[in-house]
Formats: C-alpha cells, structure tokens, sequence
C-alpha cells in the first residue's frame, strides 16, 4: 500500500509539473510568437458559437427547475418573492459557473484532446517541428486565448437565460408577483455577484484549455491512447472545475467582500 500511495504521488506531482510546464510554454508563446488569428477565430467559432446550445439549455433549465424547487419550499414559509433573489444568486456563484464549466469541458474539451491527440499519434505534430512550426504556437495558444475569450461570455450567457426562465416560471407558472420578484431580484443581486461569477469563468476556461491539450499533446500511440484522452480531458476538467470550486468560493468571498 506504500508503494502504491508513492507511486501515485509521484505520477501527482509529475502530472502538475507537465501542466506548469505547458502553462510556462504558453505564456511565453503568447508574449513572444506572432498570434495566428485565422487559428484563433475558428477556434472561437469552435468553442463559442457552437457550444451556445449546450450552454442555452443547460442555463434555462437550470433556472427553471431551481425556481420551482425554491418555491415549493419557500410557499410553506411565505417567502414566495424572495424566489427571484435566491435563484439568481444561486446562478451567478455557483451553478451558472460551474454548470456551464462542466458542459464545455464536457463538449470542447474532448474535442481538443481528441484532435490533438489523433495529431500527435499520426505524427503531424513532428511534421510541424520539421517544418520549424513550434506545435505550442500552433495548436496550444489558439485554444487556450479561444477558451479564455469565450468562458465568461458563455458563463453571462447562461446565466442571464437562467434567470429571464426562473422569471417566467416563477411569474407566469407559480403566480409570484412579478414587480416583487424583480424588486427582490435587483436588492440581493450586485456587481459582487458578477465579478464572482466572471472570475470562476475565467478560471475554469484556463483548467479546461490545458488539461485539454496536455492530454492530447501526451497521448499514447495507437488508437487506444486517442480514445482514452478525451475520457481523461473530461474527467479531470471536470474534478479540477468541482475542487477548485470550493477554493474559488473562498478566496473571492475575501476580495470582494459585501458592500463592494
């Protein structure tokens, strides 16, 4: 069980050294190399546009659903206008972000490692090197500035349409007053709750992006390492966005306190 408990430690620590070192390479790219903006713009197109229905549904019923189970509970207390608040709270702390963070890791992040991953098995990756092509410029730094650019657009996406369901349901279905729902909404809902919301975004498009291509740049030959490297893309953006969570809940609680 020692050897065992080391060896995992062991591949941890290597694991998270591979990641810094792709994180070091691609910040230096980006400073360093020219930008390929017509890579850039597809990858946008790639992980923006058509991850939008994903992120549309995941947040419209999400709100829906939310506002329904908030409002079965407060009825029995007689706080049914305080829905609107709770909810759109809710939305922009946790479930909006994190949600919308889980699905596109879920959807763009296997894409990546897939496409990276059949690149390096098929050795194009070293034709790209014989070719002087740094293969970091060309596949990391194109996907990571995409993800960065288009998780907070998604995440603000998902959950505005979040919350324009929970107004729906909750008016037009539960029969809350609306001017009390809004009213509610508006004095609960601030700038702090909006910068909390953005800040996870940015930090869960960063985990998606490199675990990404981590995995796909580290994929095995043949066609069993293709296959297991979007499974482990998915798996582990999904554990990191879920870990770092909780940390992130903390540490921007402290710099934006109530009030600011």
């Amino acid at each position: 069980m020692v050897t065992a408990l080391g060896r995992l430690t062991l591949s941890l620590f290597q694991y998270f050294g591979e990641i810094a070192a792709l994180v070091s390479e691609t910040c230096v790219s980006v400073v360093v190399a020219p930008i390929r903006w017509r890579l850039f713009a597809r990858q946008i197109v790639e992980v923006g546009w058509r991850s939008q229905f994903v992120v549309i549904v995941t947040g419209m019923f999400t709100g829906a659903v939310l506002t329904a189970q908030t409002f079965f509970q407060f009825s029995t207390l007689g706080m049914k206008s305080a829905t609107g608040s709770v909810v759109a709270v809710s939305l922009f702390r946790e479930l909006g972000p994190v949600l919308t963070g889980l699905m596109v890791a879920g959807r763009v992040g296997a894409s990546i490692a897939a496409e990276i991953g059949t690149m390096k098995v098929t050795e194009q990756i070293d034709a790209l090197r014989s070719l002087a092509v740094h293969p970091i410029d060309y596949l990391a730094v194109p996907r990571v500035l995409a993800l960065v650019l288009s998780m907070p657009l998604l995440v603000a996406e998902s959950i505005g349409l979040g919350i324009c369901a929970s107004y729906l349901v909750g008016v037009h279905v539960l029969d809350i007053s609306g001017p009390y729902f809004l009213e509610n909404l508006i004095r609960f809902v601030g700038p702090r709750d909006i910068k909390m919301a953005l800040c996870k975004a940015f930090c869960f498009g960063v985990i998606i992006a490199f675990v990404s291509c981590h995995q796909g740049l580290t994929a095995k030959e043949g066609a069993v390492g293709v296959g297991r490297a979007p499974t482990e893309a998915v798996v582990i953006s999904s554990l990191a966005i879920l870990i770092s969570n909780f940390f992130l809940t903390f540490l921007l609680n402290m710099l934006f306190p109530y009030g600011r």
